[in-house]
């Protein structure tokens, strides 16, 4: 069964951290490019962060590059991604995506960003 869990959401103060991650099961991770996206209600999914099936390239929305740091450990299957400098506009569901010939996805992580 394939599953993709994604943790480390929470409440945090503007300028604050937190530490997402993705734990992926039931599929070849290595061989999966991966993502973070993010959503608000009554917008569209929103590219955050992606990384290569190695970790060799990676690449980031305006928004959050220098800010964000996505990163991956494929002898253990987990997809990370480092916030900081945080800002209320950051405050979203964020979600991991596998994609390569399928496309998985997880259920989502809330992060809020609020004084």
């Amino acid at each position: 069964q394939v599953q993709l869990v994604e943790s480390g959401g929470g409440l945090v103060q503007p300028g604050g951290s937190l530490r997402l991650s993705c734990a992926a099961s039931g599929f070849a991770f290595e061989s999966y490019s991966m993502k973070w996206y993010r959503q608000v209600p009554g917008k569209e999914r929103e590219l955050v962060a992606s990384i290569s099936t190695r970790g060799g390239v990676t690449t980031y929305a305006d928004s959050v590059k220098g800010r964000f740091t996505i990163s991956r450990d494929n002898s253990k299957k987990m997809l990370y991604l480092q916030m900081y400098s945080l800002k209320p506009n950051d405050t979203a569901v964020y979600y991991c995506n596998a994609l390569n010939v399928h496309e998985y996805w997880g259920q989502g992580t809330q992060v809020t960003v609020s004084s």
